[in-house]
Parts: C-alpha cells; sequence; structure tokens
C-alpha cells in the first residue's frame, strides 16, 4: 500500500507529525530546490511564525529519515528536494542559479567510475552540469547584463 500523506510517510520514518515538519515538506514539494532561507519564508507563509532553527533542525531530520535530499552546487548554499536515491543529477545556471533535474549521465562515462578509490567503499555520486538556461541564454543574445 503506497503511502500517500506527508504525515504518514513522516510517522513511517519514525518520526513525530509537528505542523514545522508539514510546512517545511509542503514548501520542498511547492517548490523543489529550494534553500534553507526560502523554505523559512515559505513555512512562515504558511504557519505565521517558526524560527529559523526550527527549519534547520526540521530539514537535518528529514534528511537523516531519508525523506529529503540535500545537496550543495558549488559555490551555493545547500538545497533541498523530496527526490531523495540516487537516479538523477542537476544542471544548473551559471547565472541566474535556477536549477533543473536531469537524468542519469547514460552510456559510457569514466568519470563515475574513479581510477582508485583509496580504499573508499562508493556510496554515491553527485553529478552537477553547469551551464546557461534557456533565459539566461536568451538574455546574452539580446544583449542584457553579463
Amino acid at each position: 500500500m503506497p503511502i500517500e500523506s506527508d504525515a504518514e510517510r513522516l510517522r513511517a520514518a519514525g518520526l513525530r507529525v509537528t505542523a514545522g515538519r508539514l510546512a517545511v515538506l509542503a514548501a520542498i514539494r511547492g517548490r523543489p530546490h529550494l534553500d534553507a532561507e526560502a523554505i523559512t519564508r515559505s513555512a512562515r507563509r504558511q504557519l505565521g511564525r517558526l524560527s529559523a532553527q526550527a527549519v534547520y533542525d526540521t530539514l537535518h531530520a528529514l534528511t537523516d529519515a531519508g525523506l529529503v535530499r540535500r545537496f550543495q552546487p558549488a559555490r551555493g548554499a545547500a538545497r533541498y528536494e523530496l527526490r531523495v536515491g540516487g537516479g538523477h543529477h542537476h544542471m544548473v545556471c551559471r547565472k541566474c542559479g535556477s536549477i533543473r533535474d536531469v537524468g542519469r549521465v547514460v552510456g559510457p562515462a569514466s568519470c563515475l567510475a574513479p581510477e582508485r578509490t583509496h580504499a573508499f567503499q562508493v556510496e554515491e555520486i553527485e553529478v552537477t552540469f553547469w551551464g546557461h538556461c534557456p533565459g539566461c541564454q536568451e538574455d546574452q543574445l539580446s544583449g542584457g547584463d553579463e
């Protein structure tokens, strides 16, 4: 039987169902790839009052429970999404910072198999593709801000 609601997901992960946790999950569901500040603003719009520390604590608990995935593009703030586990990577715009999910790398990808593991047991690979989104490409072509 599939788990339907965020409350059921929290319970299944062994977490208490609280208004703050539900608001944080709703914020991430509404706009994946938000940073903690944006999640805090969204959750506050829903609840009225919620401390930034409560949001950070909630994000930590949700990540530890496997309900939320935290990733951090280079030179950027940590971002959060509900899509957990492997199976996708990210495309990040260098100009505006927009982030899109992209599927797994297909075909031969030697960069995903390290020459030496230095005795590490590899558990996960994160790939971030950097470039310019269509809107920023258009801005460049039309002489917009660099």
